[in-house]
């Protein structure tokens, strides 16, 4: 059984488009490329063509596995999440209590992460750590640094 992930609609609909993107013009780049590489000879001792090959099977796993997390993707109603605990999407500003260091952060799924742009995936230990607290609350969440302590601020969408 695969997990259930919840995007939100920006983030549907580019994990839509890209797939559509991966299925003609990803497809068409990829047997092009097999159909030089056959015309080059004798198919036994042609690297490009098992290059090329090995390519289609790599780009085919790929569009599977997004098809298998499309078919168990779930959209959020952003407008109607609860803003007194952190849930999935909630935007959440916390501040680092042994240097003060204030962030926020929006928790989304793994394929929307960004943390550029402050999106950071709900798998990640830090969301883990913050998923269900409510605005006042200290958590410690063990992180690859070691050991950090934070206090949730503020909880929008």
């Amino acid at each position: 059984m695969t997990e259930v992930t919840y995007y939100t609609q920006d983030g549907l609909d580019k994990l839509k488009e890209e797939l559509q993107y991966l299925k003609t013009t990803g497809r068409q780049m990829i047997s092009k490329a097999i159909a030089e590489a056959r015309d080059k000879g004798d198919l036994s001792e042609n690297a490009e063509y098992d290059a090329a090959k090995e390519a289609q099977g790599l780009h085919e796993a790929k569009i599977a596995k997004m098809e298998t997390t499309l078919s168990t993707a779930r959209l959020i109603d952003e407008s109607k999440l609860d803003t007194s605990k952190v849930l999935a999407l909630s935007i959440v500003k916390i501040k680092n209590v042994k240097n003060g260091a204030t962030m926020s952060y929006q928790l989304v799924a793994e394929s929307e992460a960004d943390l550029k742009t402050g999106k950071i995936s709900v798998k990640s230990p830090i969301a883990k750590g913050l998923l269900g607290k409510s605005v006042g609350d200290t958590t410690e969440i063990e992180v690859p640094a070691g050991k950090m302590e934070f206090e949730i601020l503020e909880i929008s969408r």
